[in-house]
């Protein structure tokens, strides 16, 4: 007999009752929603995550390890929008922890009160790995990763009153900070505001949309496939019409073609991530992972944009 979904719920509520010194215990899938949550719990948290930075977030191998994080866990910070979809459940399952349960206290979507891009209208796998809830890199924007952190701050609050007072404050200084880094990176990507910019992988919308680019042209002939020459070549050839210079590739995908893309245009290849620790020096830090996305496409832009002048 299944256990009412009332019962699990108030076992989830009983399993908060911590001692006074005890730390939440908070499992991430992924090490965005690890960053901020290190930055609003602070020494009040203790931190795990499941995907590791350099890997594809969409594969990931249910290895007994993750099922004891989740076994132990009281928190689980997901995405919301089926990213990590074909691996969570099964892992989820072999942990039976019920304060991880859909409903409980426990089980946090993270993307609730984002604006969601790019919900398809139907599903139809025939156009590759698409999401039923919307595109899940909605971190690249700053403005979204304020709306989680606060989010965040209000469930830590619920879980662990005692120290209610740590996270508020935790998130007013990760706000300032978030703020100000807002500033200097909109500076320093407005003068190249609608410029063209290609990609491996649609991880970007978000954050073109926030900066003012076009990110529109992938390797990728739908999210998930593989590039074809084909499908290359019509890429090439769209690059170049559209003056896209620099080519995003995370450090998981196949950086050999988005060389041979570069060559054929012209563009720089720069390699970035959407995921803390996914380059070296940002690690447990979702602001230094913006600074070193933005800081390297303002370089990539602007010396691209120079040889350009060169040539002509």
């Amino acid at each position: 007999m299944k256990t009412p979904h009332i019962l699990l719920t108030a076992l989830a509520w009983l399993s908060f009752l911590l001692p006074a010194q005890a730390r939440l215990n908070v499992v991430a899938t992924t090490s965005d929603f690890a960053a901020l949550a290190k930055a609003i719990g602070g020494d009040q948290v203790e931190i795990s995550t499941l995907a590791q930075p350099t890997e594809d977030p969409h594969f990931v191998d249910a290895k007994p390890s993750l099922i004891l994080k989740l076994n132990r866990a009281q928190v689980l910070l997901e995405g919301g929008a089926e990213l990590e979809a074909g691996w969570l459940a099964p892992l989820l399952q072999g942990a039976r922890n019920p304060r991880l349960a859909a409903g409980a206290p426990g089980r946090i979507r993270c993307n609730e009160g984002v604006a969601m891009l790019e919900i398809p209208a139907q599903l139809d796998r025939s156009e590759g790995d698409i999401h039923a809830s919307g595109n899940p890199h909605y971190l690249t924007d700053p403005a979204n990763a304020q709306i989680v952190a606060s989010h965040l701050a209000e469930v830590f609050c619920q879980l662990d009153p005692k120290s209610a007072a740590n996270y508020r404050a935790n998130l007013k200084t990760f706000a300032d900070h978030l703020a100000a880094r807002m500033a200097a990176w909109q500076k320093l990507l407005a003068p190249f505001q609608g410029c063209h910019v290609a990609a491996y992988h649609n991880s970007w919308p978000y954050f073109a949309r926030r900066f003012g680019l076009h990110i529109q042209l992938f390797l990728e002939p739908k999210p998930g496939l593989p590039p074809t020459p084909a499908h290359l070549a019509g890429i090439i050839a769209r690059m170049k019409a559209e003056q896209a210079r620099v080519i995003f590739v995370e450090p998981y995908l196949n950086r050999r073609t988005a060389d041979s893309v570069a060559r054929s245009t012209g563009a720089k290849v720069i390699e970035v991530a959407y995921l803390p620790g996914g380059i070296k020096g940002t690690e447990n830090d979702y602001v230094k992972l913006i600074d070193q996305v933005v800081n390297s496409l303002a370089r990539a832009l602007a010396e691209t944009r120079n040889q350009a002048g060169q040539t002509e």
